[in-house]
């Protein structure tokens, strides 16, 4: 089936259905002969007429791997509270033999898309967070503040800048001394977040554990430093005695605390609403 045609078959699914459609799985992006999916997961009794705020989650694993299934229990969460959230396969190393560029280009690729066809995903398109963990966060903040690295076949009229930035330990840092620096090399000026935050930079909630060995707290809190001398907001919670990969599933008190903060974050800038309060399992 064509992008056009799932994209029509959606429409009309959706207008029959008044249930949640979590794990509809399509091609959003063929790179090469690499076809590269995303999942949705909606809002139960989700109202066709409404534009429902967007999230899309980019998976960690250092651009070599992963899986996309690693933020399948915020999807859970965060569709259940009233937004539309989208995982995002990319072009990693292991599988595709590419480069942290591809990654990023086919993250940008991913906003774009759901930006594009925001009627028929009932996105409203002033309301889309990009969000991630490791190099996961690095690609959601880098499709925010980095200028370049976009898909030639892409249409650049498509803004790829999200409005909003959830970050998991990301990997802000990719010159010499942080992390990526032997593969990125003299590009980290054009593709490391922290050597590329402007004016406007989105509202941001950044999450870390003081034990993270790829990402020091003092890096994070300049990057924190920085964003508010550009006059945007940028939240870092740090997590005493944790190390990287501390808010995944498995550390489920830290992931539940991580998931109420990102709430109360979304909450702060409209996104959300107070309650009802859901589950966090």
């Amino acid at each position: 089936m064509s992008n056009k045609a799932f994209i029509s078959f959606l429409t009309i699914y959706l207008s029959l259905q008044s249930f949640s459609w979590a794990q509809e799985s399509f091609v959003y992006k063929t790179a090469d002969t690499s076809q590269l999916y995303m999942e949705v997961y909606s809002p139960p009794s989700i109202d066709t007429s409404k534009a429902y705020p967007a999230i899309i989650f980019f998976f960690g694993g250092g651009w070599i791997g992963g899986s996309k299934n690693q933020f399948k229990p915020h999807a859970q969460y965060f569709s259940e509270r009233g937004m539309v959230c989208f995982l995002v396969d990319y072009r990693v190393k292991n599988i595709h033999q590419t480069s942290p560029y591809e990654s990023l280009m086919d993250a940008k690729s991913a906003i774009r898309y759901v930006r594009k066809n925001a009627e028929a995903l009932h996105i409203d398109t002033t309301k889309i967070i990009a969000a991630g963990g490791s190099a996961g966060g690095h690609l959601a903040a880098a499709t925010a503040l980095i200028p370049g690295f976009n898909d030639p076949k892409d249409d650049l009229n498509i803004s790829s800048i999200p409005n909003a930035l959830v970050l998991f330990n990301p990997v802000i840092d990719n010159g010499p001394g942080g992390y990526g620096y032997e593969r990125i090399g003299d590009q980290y000026k054009a593709f490391s977040p922290l050597h590329n935050i402007k004016k406007g930079a989105p509202p941001t909630i950044f999450f870390l554990g003081t034990k993270d060995k790829l990402i020091p707290v003092e890096t994070a809190e300049y990057y924190q430093v920085v964003y508010e001398k550009v006059g945007s907001r940028c939240e870092l919670y740090l997590y005493e005695g944790e190390a990287h990969g501390f808010f995944n599933y498995a550390q489920f008190d830290n992931y539940k605390d991580t998931i109420l903060k990102t709430d109360q974050f979304l909450q702060s800038l409209g996104y959300l609403e107070e309650g009802p309060k859901v589950e966090i399992k």
